[in-house]
């Protein structure tokens, strides 16, 4: 049955991020497997350079949009904040039922403490996920895609990012010359 779930996250490799066919068109965009990989990436490193538990990082970023592959991406003009949490607990609860309950147990609580956005670290992950969404868009733009169409991306990510280091990553990531 732990095969259910290895299966689940295999899908998000075609589950593709919804925003960028909604807004730009794009026939192929980058898939959620993707961006999470992209984030473990930058969780790592950012984590161990501030000192946080990089174990529990990795494990919410990998863990955090691991429902849409029952779901989907849904943006947020598709479904209310509340509805979209809602779907997503419950996809969640189904994907790690085959779980043994100690596992499904720590990893109930790593997403509920991702939910909550209250520590450290799951502000980090909050964080990190828009600056990976500024790091994408930057490669949209590099690709050829309009800035102007892309601002709103930008736009998105810049209001989720407090810490004042990252402040300055996605600065240094929104002001790259070509």
């Amino acid at each position: 049955m732990i095969i259910d779930f290895f299966n689940n996250a295999i899908r998000l490799k075609s589950t593709p991020r919804q925003g960028w066919i909604d807004k730009l068109s794009i026939s192929n965009p980058e898939s959620v497997a993707d961006h999470s990989y992209s984030m473990a990436i930058m969780g790592m490193v950012l984590s161990d350079m501030k000192g946080y538990d990089s174990d529990k990082v990795l494990k919410m970023i990998l863990l955090h949009d691991l429902a849409e592959s029952e779901i989907g991406d849904y943006t947020p003009e598709q479904v209310s904040i509340e509805k979209k949490h809602e779907i997503e607990d419950e996809a969640f609860s189904k994907i790690t039922k085959v779980l043994p309950n100690s596992t499904r147990s720590e990893y109930m609580e790593i997403w509920q403490e991702f939910k909550k956005g209250i520590t450290a670290e799951s502000k980090l992950v909050h964080q990190i996920d828009r600056l990976e969404l500024a790091l994408q868009a930057k490669a949209y733009q590099k690709e050829g895609h309009p800035q102007e169409r892309l601002e709103l991306f930008f736009e998105y990510a810049k209001k989720g990012i407090t810490d004042p280091k990252l402040c300055k990553l996605f600065e240094e990531i929104k002001g790259v010359r070509e």
